[in-house]
């Protein structure tokens, strides 16, 4: 990576700069805990909660969170189909409260690519959310504005037609 990756954060709209760490960059397009630092590679780490983190009310039991965490490990290894860059990984970290995901690659379009491999890393995970469950958290947040945008939509799919006869 040259200066340019850095400068490619640095002016894309989606990027800001990290408060906590002069070198890296939150995407500022969802809730998950994001930091990505443009040095020889571009690194990303993406932190979301585990699945009982992310439950709210009750605690959900140790066989169910294996599977969904082995489930999102392997849905997380196709990450860079939709990079044009080539790295590692990704590597995913179960902890007891918190999953990170970290990536490390080189683009020619290092911006663009950090963004959609930390969507895909969202969309991956809500994916992922067990029906049945009340969730808190950015899972609950990331729900909740998915509930949203397709209640939106049908209602501006209704404007201005008649309805079915």
């Amino acid at each position: 990576m040259t200066d340019d990756s850095a400068d490619a954060f640095a002016r894309h709209e989606a990027f800001e700069r990290r408060e906590d760490d002069r070198e890296g960059y939150d995407l500022t397009t969802t809730v998950l805990e994001t930091a990505v630092r443009p040095h020889e590679e571009v690194e990303i780490t993406v932190t979301v909660p585990s699945l009982d983190a992310a439950v709210a009310g009750e605690t959900v039991a140790d066989v169910v969170a294996d599977g969904w965490f082995e489930t999102l490990e392997r849905r997380l290894a196709d990450a860079y189909r939709v990079a044009s860059g080539e790295g590692e990984g990704p590597t995913v970290e179960r902890g007891a409260r918190e999953i990170r995901v970290r990536f490390a690659y080189d683009s020619p379009r290092p911006a663009a690519d950090a963004k959609a491999l930390i969507e895909y890393v969202e969309g991956t995970y809500v994916q992922g959310l067990i029906p049945g469950y009340e969730y808190r958290g950015p899972a609950g947040a990331l729900l909740s504005a998915a509930k949203e945008r397709g209640e939106q939509g049908a209602e501006s799919a209704g404007e201005g037609s008649e309805p079915p006869v």
